[in-house]
């Protein structure tokens, strides 16, 4: 299985409130966001790791060059306008085998991702989707669900039967590469978008719920990440 890391945004917001270092690079308890995500997915038994970083920040690059020295890291260095056009750029390098995808900034509980990568190998749906109901987002994405927590849309408003929303971290078959790549045919843009076109396009897609999922956006987030790690390891 094959994992990947969507880390080419400019990290904009976080400069200008005063974080000095690019995203990827933010540490949180003493390690990078970007190389505690590479760790987790190898002890997850990680085949490779697609990452795909900008070619805007020099730091970030040099300090991938040197990681891949030591880890199975396949990078990719190329500026994109969304995240979806990022994920294409790398799609090619996940095609003929299950994958999970993340951004960079997404912090989760080691032990549920732990869970949640072991029920996607024996699992029969095309995509097991995380999600949480911890919303601390500015615009979050709204997930409805069946009752056995089967997908059945994504939603920028909530409706009645949304529990959750989306944690940015996606298991997906090759199946999904086909939907993707009709999305850039037809200019589309943005995950969201991507994940709607899934459930149009007919793929069973499964939430499965981590109690909590942290995405680091703003300064203040880095805080609220590394207060959440260090209860999770007490």
């Amino acid at each position: 299985m094959n994992f990947a890391i969507i880390s080419a945004g400019e990290g904009s917001r976080l400069a200008q409130e005063g974080v000095a270092k690019p995203k990827p690079l933010v540490e949180l308890n003493g390690e990078a966001m970007i190389e505690r995500l590479v760790r987790i997915f190898m002890r997850q038994g990680a085949h490779r790791v697609v990452v795909i970083i900008n070619d805007l920040v020099p730091e970030t690059k040099e300090f991938l060059t040197r990681l891949c020295e030591e880890l199975p890291i396949e990078l990719v260095v190329k500026t994109t306008p969304s995240s979806m056009h990022s994920f294409y750029e790398i799609s090619h390098l996940l095609e003929g085998e299950r994958f999970c995808l993340t951004t960079v900034d997404t912090i989760f509980r080691e032990e549920e991702f732990a869970r949640y990568i072991q029920a996607f190998r024996t699992s029969e749906a095309d995509g097991l989707m995380a999600v949480t109901d911890y919303v601390d987002d500015e615009k979050p994405l709204y997930i409805s669900t069946t009752d056995d927590l089967s997908i059945t849309g994504f939603h920028d408003q909530p409706t009645p039967d949304c529990r959750y929303i989306s944690g940015g971290i996606y298991c997906l078959t090759p199946k999904a590469l086909e939907t993707l790549h009709r999305c850039m045919d037809e200019g589309l843009s943005r995950m969201r978008n991507f994940q709607r076109q899934l459930v149009a396009d007919g793929l069973h897609l499964k939430a499965w719920p981590f109690s909590k999922i942290v995405d680091v956006d703003h300064a203040g987030d880095i805080v609220k990440a590394e207060e959440f790690l260090r209860a999770t390891s007490d």
